[in-house]
């Protein structure tokens, strides 16, 4: 296999990537909190053995670099829920998984039959202490305030947890909601701005994705087509030169 084709296979690898992280996007179009990711691409550099032939150089290939979170905040929608919030600025709510705390910026939440606060997936919403947010049977009338206080009419309850990652990039995805962030440090968010009644939807533009798609798959069409051709053109060649031998 010659250097133009195996160029041009590193950059369909690459592409395929990219075309599996914008189908990620498109199917949390509708996810509460989630944030669209983007690849980042980098050139690799091969370079020749036993010197550069006169003419030549160095061999750029494509490589998937790494991917990284578009960060702008989804749009805020008003529900009139009390127990839906939406972080407004820096920072994700913290919630107990069965595989330990993880973050999250999807604020829809209910209450549990023991009257935890808990998400759509049952990870029950926690306070700064790391303890699970609780409310008693007569607590009725709830309030969050911008800091997360949280408060009924028999007083205060406790207060939402509200932290920052010191490399959101580093925080791995479990599904659309969640996320691992055991490979970075958290620390508490020194004045959250808490909106109750809300939930932060997507910052995903479908239409955007389904064009970024279409583009990507025109050219991952175009670059395996010259493989194609490339690869019928060093055939055709190997049969002229076998047909002259013989």
């Amino acid at each position: 296999m010659d250097n133009a084709t195996n160029v041009a296979l590193s950059f369909l690898v690459a592409q395929t990537r990219a075309m599996d992280v914008t189908a990620a996007n498109l199917a949390n179009a509708s996810t509460p909190g989630y944030r669209a990711e983007r690849m980042l691409f980098s050139d690799w550099l091969s370079r020749q053995h036993g010197g550069t032939p006169p003419g030549g150089g160095n061999i750029v290939f494509t490589q998937d670099r790494s991917t990284y979170r578009d960060r702008q905040a989804g749009q805020l929608t008003a529900t009139a829920n009390p127990l839906d919030l939406a972080i407004s600025g820096d920072g994700f709510f913290t919630v107990q998984s069965p595989g330990g705390p993880r973050l999250t910026r999807a604020g829809h939440f209910t209450l549990g039959q023991d009257g935890t606060v808990v998400d759509e997936q049952g990870n029950a919403l926690l306070d700064t202490t790391g303890k699970k947010l609780q409310l008693a049977t007569a607590d009725t009338h709830i309030t969050v305030a911008g800091d997360g206080t949280v408060s009924s009419e028999n007083g205060q309850i406790g207060k939402i947890g509200i932290v920052s990652a010191s490399d959101p990039n580093q925080m791995q995805s479990e599904g659309g909601r969640l996320l691992n962030a055991d490979s970075t440090s958290t620390t508490p968010v020194a004045a959250p701005r808490i909106v109750q009644g809300s939930v932060e939807a997507s910052n995903v533009e479908a239409t955007a994705e389904v064009t970024r798609m279409m583009n990507d798959l025109r050219t991952f069409q175009m670059v395996s087509q010259f493989i194609q051709a490339e690869a019928d053109r060093q055939q055709g060649a190997i049969d002229k030169i076998t047909q002259q031998r013989s």
